[in-house]
């Protein structure tokens, strides 16, 4: 039995939990058990190790002992360079090897938050994934990871030595790629709008980039609901402020899905199209064979957009390759927390 400190670090919120980690005979993967766990604001806190502090103390109460991590790893939402990660928005300089000084911990890893989801996905069960495609499986295939939120991170997955090795990457950040004549109208305006000689995909497959879509198509003529309309002009005068009180995104899929605004649901058909398109160029690249999970907060929200077609016409419409990607099972992550769940693996694994 090891007892494993994991932590999902971001600018608005930080997740601690304090995890009891056991070899299991039946899996590669040890059985975890969750022991403590606590939410913290991010900006309470000057750095990271008074909030470890705070938590220790607190799960100390409630256990009745002073638990001892052996092993702890922090899934960051940011760059992580050797261990080394600036939160620019919190002023946070976190160094591992500091942090394992500073808190008595043997041994510390940063891992960017992308890669922890990497992790996660080898632990959830099937009750917390939804199958868009059950493909043909293959245990000792690669796994992909696709998640737009924020923005649009990629990762993979792939057997190691009996265990496996997880990769982030930058692949959010390559061209979008206009697939009809509607398409390429959105880059041009993205283009135009923003100032930009180029258009990542995650401009388009992202939080803001349904915002975007729903700009390109409202100034193109298309009439808005009186309800959204009213809800956009609240959005456009906090726009640079700190705290706001409208998540347009979100108000679009949301009336998108309850079928109530026009605007909203040709947005979102645009935006779920690309996304899936997205994760077929993905499929083709790395062939994962032992799955490809699309995580981040957009898909699971709107589970019953992403479940009617679009999405997966979008993901086998690969031409002359599209055989290729058959047998790759699909699955959208239901766990918001998978990112957590990864954090103690990859502490488990150290």
């Amino acid at each position: 039995m090891t007892i494993l400190l994991a932590g999902d670090i971001g600018g608005t919120k930080t997740i601690l939990r304090l995890v009891k980690a056991e070899s299991s005979i039946a899996s590669a993967l040890p059985t975890l058990t969750t022991l403590h766990e606590c939410t913290y604001p991010s900006q309470d806190f000057p750095h990271l190790i008074p909030m470890v502090h705070c938590f220790m103390q607190d799960a100390s109460t409630v256990l009745g002992e002073a638990p001892v991590p052996e092993r702890a790893c922090f899934g960051i939402a940011g760059p992580v360079i050797e261990d080394v990660s600036r939160l620019t928005n919190l002023g946070w300089q976190l160094e591992a090897e500091d942090l394992q000084r500073e808190l008595k911990i043997l041994k510390i890893r940063l891992i960017n938050d992308f890669a922890a989801i990497g992790y996660g996905v080898m632990a959830l069960p099937r009750k917390e994934l939804h199958t868009l495609q059950a493909g043909e499986p293959d245990p000792q295939g690669a796994i992909a990871i696709l998640g737009a939120g924020t923005g649009l991170g990629q990762g993979y997955v792939i057997p190691h030595q009996g265990g496996f090795r997880v990769f982030a990457t930058e692949g959010g950040h390559v061209d979008f790629a206009p697939r009809s004549e509607l398409e390429y109208q959105l880059l041009r305006y993205l283009k135009e709008r923003l100032g930009l000689t180029r258009v990542s995909v995650e401009r388009v497959v992202s939080g803001m980039g349904i915002v975007g879509i729903y700009q390109f198509l409202r100034d193109r003529g298309i009439k808005e609901s009186p309800e959204v309309s009213q809800i956009y002009k609240i959005w456009q005068s906090e726009m640079g402020k700190e705290q706001k009180t409208v998540d347009l995104a979100a108000v679009i899929s949301q009336h998108a899905t309850e079928q109530t605004d026009y605007l909203c649901m040709e947005t979102m058909d645009i935006f779920i199209s690309a996304y899936g398109s997205e994760a077929g160029n993905m499929a083709l690249k790395f062939l994962p064979y032992g799955g490809l999970f699309i995580a981040g907060g957009i898909a699971a929200k709107n589970l019953a957009l992403m479940q009617r077609g679009l999405f997966m016409d979008a993901f086998r419409a690969k031409g002359r390759v599209s055989a290729a990607i058959a047998a790759i099972p699909v699955h959208i992550v239901l766990n918001p927390q998978v990112g957590l769940l990864g954090s103690a693996l990859c502490a488990a694994q150290m």
